[in-house]
């Protein structure tokens, strides 16, 4: 913008070089995980260990994309850009199919139609110039 400032984005991941294949496979549609080659668990956010037993021995995976709802709150005020103009918005936590809980939001879903167990999808929420941000709806 030329002449004015530009208000900060809290909403906008920062890709680095470790996450590019996450960004990258979130652009195509698609959800992955870090599963460890030692103990077999999958875990997210990504990271270059393993969380449960510390193995560096750990590998890019496609998740399915299901989830379930572990539990949710309606936001109804936010005021850190660009949430504010997006009230009132459910932010959740999941449970992936492949094990690991993820932060999120759900999407396409009124709040009082949300049911804790519900099963949901992954969908992207894409803004040109930007990166694409795993969203769940039922």
């Amino acid at each position: 913008m030329t002449g004015a400032t530009r208000s900060p984005r809290y909403d906008l991941p920062e890709p680095d070089a470790f996450t590019r294949p996450y960004w990258d496979a979130a652009a195509e549609g698609h959800l992955l995980l870090r599963r460890c080659r030692a103990c077999d668990r999958a875990h997210h956010y990504p990271r270059e260990f393993c969380p449960h037993c510390w193995s560096e021995d750990v590998a890019w995976e496609r998740a399915s994309g299901r989830a379930t709802l572990y539990t949710w709150s309606v936001v109804h005020r936010n005021d850190l850009p660009p949430f504010g103009t997006r009230v009132p918005y459910v932010a959740a936590v999941v449970d992936l199919a492949e094990g690991p809980r993820m932060m999120t939001e759900v999407v396409e879903c009124e709040a009082n139609a949300l049911a804790i167990g519900m099963d949901l999808r992954v969908t992207f929420r894409q803004e040109e110039g930007h990166e694409a941000v795993a969203v769940f709806r039922p």
